[in-house]
This record gives structure tokens, C-alpha cells and sequence, in this order.
């Protein structure tokens, strides 16, 4: 079954032909850098921790953060691996926040229990298309708290936080708004039970090194953001790849023999 996720949507609204190279004709630029691993290995150390809390196993999470970030530096091309004085200063930033994050979690949840973790979504669209597509993407985190709400939780790790721009991007917050609409049809949660957060892990923040940060997405973003997911499976169904010239200048692919 042919199936679209939210970064296929991201790539196709940024142009339909850089949708086209990446994911049709798979080829890739980017292979991945410094930040990337560093992203990798916490958002496992995460998910590794809250796992260990629910079912009460002892957990060493600075050590197996550093043999993560070890193991994905290890992977990454050798023109774009760090020095060794980076790499030390990425996995120090990384243990500054490790102590944060449980901690982070209970002060805003209070109490709560692991739902999920790294949750499969595959839900049929239902679309009138010539094949049937599919949402497809994994949610890092569900818990649920006492008052019986589910909190849906994306991990990202930035410097020292996100702008108002950026928290405010309908193409940053629709990632939740996708992942609250499937999560209530696999699920058959009232989507008034569920709510969304990404969780921000900055690695040079001065203060809260991890904040919850909540994304809410009512019936008119819901219904936005499902017309452009209608609009984007329609047009790749048909193969429309128009170039967006708009993006021209924030794509990799401008003057290559790929996209003269």
C-alpha cells in the first residue's frame, strides 16, 4: 500500500519537484551531520528512559547516550565528521541534559504512565485516488495522566530553543496535528482526550534544558492541514511535479545536473 508521511508532505509543500528527486528518484544530498547524531542519540536515550521507568529497570542513561552518539558519529560520512574536541563538546551537552528530562516531564505532567513509545501510525486516507494511500509515521511518545488524557509527545533537539516563528509554522506544527488526527482514529480516542507537545532538549539553553512546549490544533487547523495532505496525495497520485521557483534558493539541488 503506497503511503505518504509527514516529511514527504513537508518536502512536496516546499516543491513538488524537490518531492520528486528525494523521494521518487531517491537522491540524497544530505547524508547527515554532527547535529543529526547528536538528535539520534538523545531522542533514544528518551525513549530508553521511559521505558526503563515504566517497567522498573535500572538504567545507566549517560553511558548509553555516549555509545549512541559514538555509534551514529561512527556512520556519518567522513567530510562532514566532527573533530574530536566536538564530538567531546556534543556528548557534554548531552549529559547536561539527561538530568533534566524525567525531571521535566513530572513537573509538568505530575504523575503518569508510559502509553507508548515509538507508536506506528498506518492509517488509511480513504481518498479518491488511483491507489490507496496511507499515513504513515511513528510517534515518539504517548503517556497518560490520572484526569485520563493523552499527551502526545516529539522529541527535538535544537541549540538554545525555538523562535516564535518557528513555533508558530503551520509546516512545524502540523507534524502533531497529523500525529492527534491518526492517533484518535487508531486508537478511538476523543481527539478533546488527546494533546500535543513537542518536547525541546537545547543543547545550550541557559535555562530549561528541556521544555514542553504544547501545540493545540482545533477543528480549523485539523481541517487545514488534512486539505493539504488531500492536496499533496492527489497531485504526487498523478505525478504533478511542478517546480516551486519560491524555493529555488533553499534547495540543494539548484544549478545540479538534477535541477539545472
Amino acid at each position: 500500500m503506497p503511503h505518504v508521511s509527514f516529511s514527504a508532505i513537508k518536502d512536496w509543500k516546499f516543491c513538488p519537484f524537490y518531492h520528486k528527486l528525494t523521494r521518487i528518484d531517491k537522491l540524497k544530498v544530505f547524508q547527515g551531520n554532527v547535529y543529526t547524531a547528536f538528535g539520534k542519540a538523545i531522542h533514544n536515550v528518551c525513549e530508553s528512559m521511559l521505558i526503563s521507568r515504566q517497567i522498573k529497570k535500572s538504567f545507566e542513561p549517560e553511558e548509553y547516550f555516549k555509545k549512541q552518539l559514538v555509534e551514529e558519529l561512527k556512520a556519518l560520512p567522513p567530510d562532514v565528521a566532527p573533530s574530536m574536541n566536538e564530538a567531546k563538546e556534543f556528548l557534554e551537552q548531552g549529559r547536561e541534559i539527561i538530568p533534566h528530562i524525567l525531571p521535566a516531564l513530572k513537573e509538568y505532567f505530575g504523575e503518569f504512565d508510559l502509553v507508548s513509545s515509538e507508536e506506528e501510525i498506518n492509517e488509511k486516507l480513504g481518498l479518491d485516488t488511483d491507489d490507496q494511500y496511507s499515513f504513515k509515521g511513528y510517534v515518539d511518545c504517548i503517556i497518560k495522566t490520572p484526569d485520563g488524557k493523552f499527551h502526545v509527545i516529539d522529541w527535538k533537539s535544537c541549540s538554545w530553543g525555538w523562535d516564535m516563528r518557528k513555533r508558530t509554522d503551520p509546516m512545524v506544527t502540523y507534524q502533531l496535528t497529523y500525529y492527534k488526527h491518526f492517533i484518535s482514529e487508531k486508537r478511538g480516542i476523543p481527539k478533546e482526550n488527546i494533546e500535543t507537545y513537542f518536547a525541546l532538549l537545547k543543547r545550550t539553553g541557559k535555562k530549561d534544558r528541556v521544555e514542553l512546549f504544547r501545540v493545540t490544533s482545533g477543528e480549523k487547523k485539523t481541517n487545514n492541514a488534512l486539505k493539504l495532505l488531500e492536496q499533496s496525495v492527489y497531485n504526487i497520485d498523478r505525478q504533478n511535479y511542478v517546480k516551486n521557483r519560491l524555493s529555488c534558493n533553499r534547495c540543494e539541488f539548484k544549478g545540479t545536473t538534477h535541477c539545472p
